[in-house]
């Protein structure tokens, strides 16, 4: 059965696409690649912010796996607007995934484009593979194989979380594996 452990990046400084992890984020990327250690990744797939490369660094590192950058796994904006309300708005595209914000993109096709990553790396001939993204395109596409996963699971993503999900002839399921790496 194929594997893909989506991971949502360690601990940051912010949220641009070139902050970086925070010394905290470092032990947690190191810590990250003992836990992978005796799983043999085949293949490697991350979101090109810098959080979420060096995230996933010494686990390539270790394992001799390249780093393929996809810009479908960058985090998805709610608005190019600011927002003092955003996490109100951010709710309300949870519950309308057509809800769309100036400048942003919906759920639907922020899901969508995660979707689109996941699907091609089910069709591949790799068996075990993680894929490197941003906590609200993960809910996201969480969202997208189970309607129980929203807003109120989203908030509880810690940095970093990695769930697994696997493709069966029921569908595509998912369990929560690891988010000790918070604490």
């Amino acid at each position: 059965m194929k594997k893909i452990y989506v991971i949502r990046h360690c601990e940051a400084e912010g949220q641009s696409s070139e902050s970086p992890l925070t010394a905290r984020g470092y032990r947690q990327a190191s810590e990250l690649a003992t836990f992978f250690e005796n799983v043999n990744v085949e293949r490697i797939i991350s979101s090109p912010y810098k959080r979420a490369v060096q995230t996933i660094q010494p686990l390539a590192e270790r394992l001799n796996v390249e780093i393929e950058m996809n810009s479908q796994l960058e985090e998805r904006v709610l608005s190019t607007e600011s927002f003092p309300d955003w996490l109100e708005k951010l709710r309300k595209t949870f519950d309308n995934p057509d809800l769309k914000f100036e400048g942003g993109e919906s759920s639907e096709e922020a899901a969508n484009r995660i979707g689109e990553v996941v699907e091609g790396v089910f069709k591949s001939e790799f068996e075990n593979s993680i894929i490197v993204t941003h906590g609200n395109l993960m809910a996201l596409l969480l969202n997208h194989y189970n309607k129980q996963f929203g807003f109120d699971e989203w908030a509880t993503l810690s940095n970093p979380d990695i769930y697994l999900l696997h493709s069966d002839s029921n569908g595509v399921n998912f369990e929560r594996i690891r988010n000790e790496l918070a604490e």
